[in-house]
């Protein structure tokens, strides 16, 4: 039996950018052990498995090593393939049950519109292994459900740390979101985000963690609609828009790759 997979960078109007997700059709469910297999052969951030439904779709994502509750990247990439393959018209909603509740992607011009919940970081005292797996005292920290939170007092601090990734692995988080006031560019703020817990040293653009980025930054700055810049090697574009316990966020995707998984 055989599958239809895609290979879309997502948050990027480039291939080879952005934050490359693996997107696998199927007809019916799947046993999940075959499923963390297909995404440990995929070895990307994420792999999106979706199986229709009435009144949608059911999605679940997987890393290379484990399940994954909440990824943005990888909606993202599904949604753009359901339009790009004409499962969905251009103008009909995307909708997903996943383990994050219902989460629903539309389309607005090039980009595509999310709405995902909304997870801001409460404060909290920064473990020692984070503050040795950064090597630097935070300027905040804090925590939501998922991972830890991190700001740093520059961009050129965030953009230059060399994280120790089997000291961060020792986090009792699903990850860290590091973050700060973006300056001289025309983005609102900046992040990288590192998850080797999970088997990701550093993911390219994560979506997720601008669940978190968006509350934040909307009341340090005041602003209503933000766009933000994961300065990964790769490198993305996240808009944002938080909206009470929602966030919408925005972002673009090209496909890569398109073919069968032999099942």
């Amino acid at each position: 039996m055989s599958y239809e997979l895609h290979i879309v960078d997502a948050f990027t109007n480039e291939r080879f950018k952005g934050n490359p997700a693996a997107v696998c059709l199927l007809e019916q469910p799947q046993p999940e052990s075959w499923l963390q297999q297909v995404a440990s052969e995929m070895n990307l951030s994420e792999t999106a498995f979706i199986v229709p439904r009435p009144d949608g779709y059911d999605l679940r994502w997987f890393t290379p090593v484990g399940e994954v509750d909440l990824c943005g990247h990888a909606t993202l990439a599904t949604a753009h393939v359901l339009w790009e393959s004409g499962k969905l018209p251009p103008d009909q909603m995307a909708s997903f049950m996943t383990k994050s509740g219902r989460l629903t992607a539309r389309r607005d011009g090039a980009w595509i519109v999310m709405d995902f919940p909304a997870e801001p970081p409460e404060a909290a005292i920064a473990p020692e292994e984070l503050v040795q797996g950064l090597g630097l005292i935070p300027r905040y920290a804090g925590r939501n459900r998922m991972d830890y939170f991190v700001e740093v007092d520059s961009e050129e601090t965030l953009r230059t740390l060399r994280p120790d990734f089997a000291m961060l692995a020792r986090v009792e988080a699903r990850g860290v979101i590091v973050t700060s006031r973006s300056t001289g560019s025309p983005y609102d703020f900046v992040s990288r985000a590192f998850y080797p817990a999970t088997g990701i040293d550093e993911d390219p653009v994560t979506g997720s963690a601008h669940c978190a980025l968006a509350p934040y930054w909307a009341k340090r700055l005041r602003k209503d609609e933000l766009v933000g810049y994961q300065a990964s090697q790769r490198g993305g574009i996240v808009k944002v828009k938080p909206d009470g316990d929602r966030v919408y966020l925005s972002g673009q995707a090209v496909t890569v790759l398109k073919g069968q998984l032999e099942g």
